[in-house]
């Protein structure tokens, strides 16, 4: 097979954030300053050296904005003020500073598809029909006979239709009733999310992820959404029944995506990477960033849901974005604050301890950006929150049969012998986890060979390779349990061998004499342990 000629950037040439590792923090679980169990800008700000020490680029902050709070900051109330749970504008900008004298930089969320309906645009949208807002949100008449006017399904489970008796209309909601969907198509609207980010790129933020972004603009003939065939997997909300093809991803979304490059590239060295789900979101991703004309990167869900980390998974996902000219540059997770624990999801009990540092091997060895989300680091597990102390609206409308988001959010554990492991000096917002006090961060720095420490050889290693920042990748192997691929650059190829399965495994590359190994767990002559994991440089 003949190589792709390699289109790399490295050293000072490089953009920042292509390759960067960008640590996700989920702000109410991280660190309480206060005592009131809920996390806190002050307590993101305080921890920020653990951050620094790990070895990433960016910090991806989830929502802090003014909430009341349905879906825990997703549901935004004022776009350009904290949460007083989180903290005041003063601490945002205490923390954008001590980021930045720590050579962090930091990426915040942004939520475009909806609003809380709390927000002042929807208090007077909804107040009558001839207001300035009126059409800043999506109103339909009733059907004749009452029912809502299409058939469109909420994500969060039943119609995504809601009644509101002061303008005798219906308005849309992709997610909770709580989140009702922004007109995206209305000029004043999308001049009001530009305003909004001149407001925090002038605050010294480094980037957005963009929340839901294929959500942001619809049909607006409102036609019906066609019956999705039976595959055969459970479906257990009325969204599953449905093929998404006019409550989503409109034509007209890149459009809106170069207006907002444009502002961005007003700015030094800034980042916007969109989140896409849904069975369609490959092309999307690739439409988002198509050209260096739109967003930097796209963030998927090809591992997130997945029920098992295997060889053609990988394969499959990485060959989604071959590196050419006019293809954008991809992000990859494992977890974030919508998926179960990775290591709950993919691997037993008894050999946790070797897949976890497998997977944050392989991790850092794919092409694209990385994201790790606060805990992962730890080897964190999904924590089995019971009914009585969920918090997730989702978990709590579709139980038992959802599996709660509560699990992969609950407390950093900081400290082992403290109450709550650290996090506060309260009972915290959700559980800890029985089984994080092993993994606390005070436990991991004591052990050389802790995972935590493994994660900072592991982002050095990356760093220190440019063919692992930003060069070309190509798969060798993706058989039942052995996963094979060269990252190349113009300085150096590298051969990447990960054991995805528990069982020893024997392989080797042609001419193994040729590669020399630069970082191994669980490896020794080409043998492979359950989980063995190795990353050679070829030689000559």
């Amino acid at each position: 097979m003949t190589l792709p000629v390699p289109l790399t950037q490295s050293g000072a040439n490089r953009e920042w954030w292509r390759g960067a590792a960008i640590y996700q923090i989920y702000p109410r679980s991280f660190a309480d300053s206060n005592g009131d169990g809920i996390g806190d800008l002050q307590g993101v700000t305080a921890h920020l050296d653990y951050v620094a020490k790990l070895g990433v680029e960016a910090v991806w902050l989830s929502p802090f904005f003014k909430s009341p709070m349905a879906d825990f900051g997703y549901d935004v109330a004022d776009y350009r003020d904290v949460d007083p749970i989180f903290g005041t504008l003063a601490d945002f900008d205490a923390l954008v500073a001590r980021a930045h004298e720590l050579g962090l930089k930091l990426i915040i969320d942004q939520v475009w598809a909806h609003t809380s309906d709390q927000h002042p645009w929807f208090v007077e949208s909804r107040a009558n029909r001839d207001n300035p807002r009126a059409d800043w949100y999506v109103w339909r008449d009733a059907k004749p006979d009452g029912s809502p006017p299409n058939n469109w399904q909420s994500v969060f489970g039943g119609p995504a239709w809601t009644w509101d008796a002061r303008r005798g209309q219906y308005y849309m909601h992709n997610f909770l009733k709580e989140q009702p969907q922004v007109n995206g198509h209305h000029p004043d609207v999308q001049a009001a999310f530009i305003d909004i980010t001149r407001f925090w790129l002038d605050r010294g933020v480094d980037g957005f992820r963009i929340d839901a972004i294929n959500f942001m603009m619809f049909d607006p003939e409102f036609r019906d959404n066609p019956p999705a065939p039976d595959n055969g997997k459970p479906r257990t909300r009325p969204f599953d029944f449905q093929l998404h093809k006019y409550n989503q991803s409109h034509a007209a979304i890149p459009g809106f995506l170069e207006r907002l490059r444009g502002v961005f590239d007003e700015y030094d060295a800034r980042f916007t990477v969109a989140e896409v789900g849904g069975p369609n979101s490959d092309g999307e991703m690739k439409l988002f960033t198509a050209e260096d004309r739109r967003l930097n990167s796209a963030y998927g869900f090809d591992f997130l849901y997945a029920p098992a980390l295997t060889p053609k998974a990988v394969a499959d996902a990485v060959a989604k974005w071959p590196e050419r000219p006019g293809t954008g540059w991809p992000s990859w997770a494992f977890e974030n604050h919508d998926a179960p624990r990775a290591v709950s999801r993919w691997a037993s009990l008894e050999h946790r301890e070797r897949f976890t540092r497998m997977k944050m091997l392989l991790l850092a060895a794919l092409r694209g950006n990385i994201f790790l989300y606060y805990g992962e680091e730890l080897g964190l597990t999904q924590v089995d929150v019971p009914f009585d102390d969920l918090q997730d609206p989702e978990a709590i409308a579709n139980w038992p049969r959802t599996l709660s988001r509560d699990g992969a959010r609950t407390p950093m554990p900081w400290q082992s012998g403290a109450a709550q492991l650290g996090f506060s000096s309260v009972d915290p917002w959700l559980p800890v986890g029985a089984d994080h006090t092993a993994l606390a961060v005070d436990r991991q720095e004591a052990d050389p060979d802790s995972l935590l420490n493994w994660t900072r050889q592991v982002l050095a290693l990356r760093k220190e390779h440019p063919a692992l920042l930003t060069g070309d990748i190509r798969v060798v192997e993706a058989g039942e349990a052995m996963l094979a691929f060269e990252r190349l650059s113009d300085e150096e190829t590298l051969l990447c061998v990960f054991n995805l399965s528990p069982e020893p495994q024997i392989w080797s590359p042609s001419q193994p004499d040729r590669w020399r190994p630069v970082m191994e767990t669980g490896v020794q002559s080409w043998h492979f342990e359950g989980y063995g994991a190795l990353v050679t440089t070829k030689l000559g």
